[in-house]
């Protein structure tokens, strides 16, 4: 086939000349607001069946979470790597390359995510008793909800990492209503079913597959309109070794770093239930929820800035590439900064919005919210700096950094600390681990930054 280098011309042009703040507020705005969104879908169902169902049933959809991270680190290992290949590609102008990119993500969306739901299907009750370690009253609940989740995995797994492509083809707000559509009918739906339905948390698991159902007709729609040019054919989903791993390769920071977070949740679920009991767990799966809503936005800074700093660098600006890094810590580190004294000083508040009532779970999701978020206001740079090593094309350094959080540091300490402390222990290997993870990004960051102006100096 014939070479053809042709620039893309389309809404990603401005991506190369803009200024980057404007660029970063339009890219990352949209963004965090569909990151939040897609945080709504992770502690609804919890809202509603702690407060309206059993507080158990929180301890359930705690326990089914490692399951349903490892389906997301599925779809994570190819979305946002075609995405980083997808966004390095439009900025070297390498137009022919795109669609197949896309090609082989919709294929490999459908493939890698079934054979981890089919897995799961076969061996569910092992994995959540003897794996997860669900006592006998919480795993009804847990096995409830994650069988009727696996029946939409497909759609769940396939609609966020093909929303990707929507951002990084320079419509940010088309991307955030995807996942706004998503979560507004499944709060709608949430209570219509296990209220209305009387389905309990049967109810909450179709609401949410339901939405995630309708989320992606919505993406496979964007992608069939006038408003792209880029389209799905059959003949860029077949499968080359070469392509496939490359887009492997980029995506596997953030795909490890989602096992690393399934990993750690059936060690701190097993941990909290040997040191608390059932409510220790159904206290941490708040925990989880409250900083989910922290994390999320953060997720969506990340995924607005990787288009601009994978587009620049491929285009070798790398002035704009620092410019663009730097901005993102800094609007990160304000926004985290603001999320822990709110946290800090009212942790009781949002542990109400899950189970309003006072007792053993409010007071010991009110100790760890306030011990698991001591370092939150760093946090922001160690997330970001991790993700542009993915944005620039270079997994390796963007795996170390992603994964030194949760699994370089924070597993041993969980496995270490708790065994001389307690469950103290299990609530204080967050913020060591946190610790030891910002010092580690410092130092691979100060050489990195020292490496980009060398480069722009080189270039000019």
């Amino acid at each position: 086939m014939e070479q053809n280098n042709t620039h893309y011309a389309g809404p990603t042009d401005r991506i190369g000349t803009a200024r980057i703040g404007k660029l970063l507020l339009d890219f990352s705005i949209p963004a965090i607001i569909g990151m939040v969104v897609n945080a709504i879908y992770n502690i609804v169902d919890r809202i509603y069946v702690g407060q309206g169902v059993d507080p158990l049933g929180i301890a359930g959809i705690t326990i089914a979470m490692p399951p349903m991270i490892i389906l997301m680190a599925a779809s994570m290992l190819i979305g946002v790597g075609a995405n980083s290949l997808f966004s390095i590609r439009l900025g070297e102008g390498r137009r022919d390359e795109v669609e197949k990119i896309m090609g082989h993500a919709f294929a490999l969306l459908f493939l890698i995510p079934g054979i981890v739901i089919v897995t799961i299907f076969v061996f569910m009750d092992k994995i959540l008793i003897d794996i997860m370690g669900a006592s006998e009253a919480v795993f009804p609940y847990a096995k409830t909800y994650l069988r009727i989740i696996l029946y939409g995995g497909i759609f769940s797994a396939m609609g966020p990492g093909i929303n990707h492509f929507i951002r990084s083809d320079g419509h940010p707000r088309t991307s955030m209503l995807t996942q706004l559509l998503g979560a507004v009918i499944n709060i709608i739906l949430d209570p219509i079913f296990i209220f209305g339905f009387g389905l309990g948390i049967a109810g909450a698991a179709w609401a949410t597959i339901l939405s995630q159902f309708i989320s992606f007709v919505w993406v496979i729609c964007y992608f069939n309109s006038r408003y792209t040019k880029l389209r799905f054919r059959f003949r860029d989903m077949r499968l080359e070794l070469k392509l496939t791993l490359k887009i492997m390769a980029i995506g596997f920071a953030p795909f490890a770093m989602q096992l690393a977070i399934g990993l750690v949740n059936i060690i701190l679920n097993r941990s909290l239930f040997t040191y608390g009991g059932d409510v220790a767990v159904a206290a941490m799966g708040i925990v989880y929820s409250i900083l989910v809503m922290i994390f999320m936005p953060l997720q969506g800074l990340n995924q607005g800035v990787q288009p601009i700093i994978g587009y620049n660098y491929g285009a070798k600006k790398y002035d704009r590439v620092l410019r663009a890094y730097k901005l993102a810590v800094l609007s990160s580190t304000l926004f985290v900064t603001a999320g822990f004294l709110l946290l800090q000083l009212f942790p009781g508040f949002f542990i109400a919005i899950f189970r309003n009532e006072q007792g053993p779970l409010m007071d010991m999701g009110t100790r760890a919210l306030r011990i698991c978020t001591i370092f939150l206001p760093f946090l922001g740079f160690q997330i970001i700096s991790a993700n542009y090593f993915q944005a620039i094309g270079k997994p390796v350094q963007g795996t170390v950094l992603s994964l030194s959080r949760q699994i370089l540091f924070y597993i041993p300490l969980l496995l270490i600390l708790p065994r001389r402390f307690g469950i103290y222990g299990v609530y204080s290997a967050m913020p060591a681990a946190d610790s030891l993870a910002i010092l580690l990004s410092a130092i691979v960051m100060i050489r990195e930054v020292k490496r980009l102006k060398s480069l722009g100096s080189a270039n000019q």
